[in-house]
C-alpha cells in the first residue's frame, strides 16, 4: 500500500472520528505528496526517498514554528503544531536511539578513515543518507563532531 493511499484511509478514520487536527494534517500531507507527484519533472511518481523528504521536512516546519510559538507564549498555537508535528511523525521510519546512532556513526567514521574535523563533510555526506529519516539531523551533526573531536 503506497503512502497516499494510507493517507486516504487515515483521513476517513479522522473524518469518523471528528478528528480535526488529525484530518488537517493528514489533508495537508496529501496535498504536499500530490504537488510532489504532478511537479514538472515527476512523471507521476514520487519515490520512497522523495516521500521521506516532504515528510521530513513538514516535520521541521511544525517543529521550527513551534519553537517560535513557545518562545512568544503562545501555548495554543505551540501545542496544534506540536500535534501536527507528531501526527506526521506517525508515518517516518522509527527514529534510532541515540546510542543505536552513535554506534551506525562510528562504523561510518571508521569507514571513511575519518580522523578530524575536517574530515567532518565526508562522515555527514555518509551518514544522512544512510540515517536519512532514523535521526535528526541536528543530532547526527553533533555527534559526529563529538567523535570526530575525541578522536
Amino acid at each position: 500500500m503506497s503512502l497516499i493511499e494510507k493517507i486516504t484511509d487515515e483521513i476517513k478514520t479522522a473524518m469518523k472520528a471528528r478528528d480535526q487536527l488529525k484530518l488537517e494534517t493528514l489533508r495537508s500531507i496529501k496535498k504536499e505528496l500530490l504537488e510532489a507527484q504532478t511537479a514538472v519533472n515527476a512523471g507521476g511518481k514520487v519515490s520512497e526517498d522523495e516521500e521521506l523528504k516532504i515528510l521530513l521536512k513538514m516535520v521541521k516546519q511544525r517543529k521550527d514554528s513551534a519553537t517560535i510559538y513557545s518562545a512568544q507564549g503562545r501555548a495554543d498555537l505551540y501545542d496544534k503544531e506540536m500535534g501536527e508535528a507528531n501526527i506526521i511523525a506517525e508515518f517516518l521510519p522509527a527514529q534510532m536511539s541515540p546510542e543505536e546512532m552513535e554506534k551506525e556513526l562510528k562504523k561510518i567514521i571508521e569507514e571513511v578513515g575519518a580522523d578530524s574535523m575536517k574530515d567532518m563533510g565526508k562522515v555527514m555526506g555518509i551518514a544522512s543518507k544512510k540515517l536519512a529519516g532514523k535521526a535528526d539531523g541536528k543530532d547526527i551533526s553533533n555527534t559526529v563532531k563529538r567523535l570526530l573531536s575525541e578522536g
